[in-house]
């Protein structure tokens, strides 16, 4: 039986046996996927395995209610800020069913679950704010009578796959724009964390249904990424699929997808630079903070960190000491801030990563441990130092709780080091002097760099996307909405009267 970490009753837990969205009608599929608590493996819950025919069916329905709506600008306000106000209403179940699912510290679970809701709250003003620009034609010769402007209009059907580590903001992150822009929306959570997106439909369609929105403008299908995202290929009525996941998925839908519009939010190898100018202390435990969020399994995680050789030894001690003051364990405890990784697979890829590094001849400042008594797939927060270029822990991307740390003797070989990387993220760099740190915005090759920060620094309205294999495209509301919209050119001309 599902063991009660919240509060929550044998019965209640009973109702988190869910079903997909399609078409306005909850429904069942092929069988049934269950969804295991991280930290003990306890079963959570479930929901059903979609087949292509029910995937299929779902993008159809979103097809005919994006054809059938006449929501206005301000009626796809209203849906999403209805939405907004359900989710803030239900925040708490919401917190303790995604680290159920996630596994979590139920703080930070609080504060994604925060976030959706401004998220929401954010798409929903932009929704009012899909302006169009006049173009004055007289700029050419011959076209000073002609008078032209631009208007966005709507994809039509908008896909929306979401990974396991923030499943309800990432996929508010899609749908909240996507429905801003006019779209109908099929959304499809990570199998293992798909209960916290279900809940989000249920709020979606509450409020569609209150705005007098047809049936199918939202959609949910869950189980089998094969299954489900193969079947969204080949669907010609998809316009835009949004996905956020591994490089190797993303460049199979980049390669599969023909002329559809895609975003593609991808993995990370992120650097941090901290150089000899600053607050040490202050920059490891924004290091370390930055590494071990969500058990380090963030896209935009701090995965590098580069130090100048001066102050190696003192960052070292600065990082050990941060990290010995994080708190592991189960993440239904107020004061736990590291707990289990999300499932098997993770879990042993971090092992396997951690173990051939310190092989490869990295040194365990603090940490190393990893299950046992610790908790079934948790991993101790863990600062490596040694680390070289050429060493696992530098050249992949990790997704656990790891602080690899890289000497470096100047500013050059720290901007190389920065670029050695087949990702583009995000980078961060700890410094004081105003010419290094335009030097650093301008020479590192991600698609944000962050001064004074770390990598992991995100605000949910900022453009955000990489650059080589971490992607293309840009997610933050306006930046989304316009990928999920199309501008066009209307002109007026003279006509062909004598009046």
């Amino acid at each position: 039986m599902w063991t009660d970490h919240t509060g929550m009753s044998q019965k209640a837990a009973a109702r988190l046996d869910k079903q997909m969205l399609i078409d306005g009608e909850w429904t069942a599929g092929d069988g049934r996927i269950d969804v295991i608590h991280p930290y003990d493996g306890s079963r959570v819950g479930s929901v059903p395995l979609a087949t292509a025919d029910q995937v299929t069916a779902a993008v159809d329905a979103a097809e005919r209610a994006y054809e059938a709506s006449t929501l206005s600008a301000y009626e796809r306000y209203e849906l999403l800020e209805r939405t907004a106000d359900l989710l803030e209403d239900d925040a708490d179940r919401v917190a303790n069913v995604l680290t159920s699912e996630q596994g979590k510290p139920i703080t930070e679970a609080r504060g994604e679950v925060d976030r959706a809701v401004q998220t929401l709250q954010l798409s929903a003003e932009q929704a009012k704010r899909m302006f169009g620009e006049y173009v004055p034609m007289d700029a050419q010769k011959g076209f000073t009578r002609d008078h032209c402007f631009t208007q966005r209009e709507p994809l039509g059907v908008v896909a929306s796959i979401t990974p396991f580590n923030f499943p309800i903001n990432l996929m508010v992150h899609k749908v909240g724009p996507a429905l801003a822009a006019g779209n109908a929306v099929v959304g499809k959570p990570a199998s293992n964390t798909p209960l916290v997106s279900v809940l989000l439909f249920e709020y979606l369609q509450e409020a569609a249904e209150a705005v007098g929105a047809p049936n199918g403008l939202v959609n949910l299908v869950t189980g089998s990424g094969s299954t489900v995202g193969d079947a969204i290929l080949e669907h010609d009525a998809v316009e835009a699929i949004s996905f956020t996941g591994s490089t190797p998925v993303g460049k199979y839908i980049a390669n599969n997808s023909g002329m559809t519009e895609v975003t593609l939010e991808l993995g990370g190898n992120d650097p941090t630079i901290v150089w000899d100018d600053t607050d040490i202390n202050k920059a490891a435990e924004a290091v370390v903070g930055g590494a071990c969020s969500n058990a380090g399994q963030v896209c935009n995680s701090v995965e590098r960190v580069i130090v100048h050789d001066t102050i190696e030894g003192e960052f070292i001690d600065a990082a050990v000491d941060a990290v010995e003051s994080l708190s592991v364990g189960n993440p239904f405890e107020e004061s736990t801030s590291v707990s289990a990784i999300v499932d098997d697979e993770q879990f042993e890829t971090v092992v396997d990563l951690y173990e051939a590094t310190v092989d490869a001849g990295a040194t365990v400042e603090t940490g190393g441990n990893y299950g046992g008594d610790l908790g079934e797939r948790v991993f101790e927060p863990t600062v490596l130092s040694g680390v070289t270029p050429d060493m696992p822990a530098a050249t992949e991307e990790t997704f656990g709780p790891l602080v690899p740390i890289l000497s470096v003797g100047d500013f050059d070989e720290a901007i190389a080091e920065a670029n050695n990387t087949n990702y583009g993220l995000e980078a961060g760099i700890f410094t004081q002097d105003i010419d290094r740190a335009r030097r650093a915005a301008d020479d590192i090759d991600a698609g944000g760099v962050n001064v004074n920060t770390v990598s992991g620094f995100r605000a949910d309205h900022m453009p955000y996307g990489g650059f080589k294999d971490s992607g293309v495209g840009k997610e933050g509301i306006k930046y989304a909405v316009e990928h999920f919209s199309r501008e066009k050119l209307v002109g007026f001309h003279d006509g062909f009267t004598d009046a």
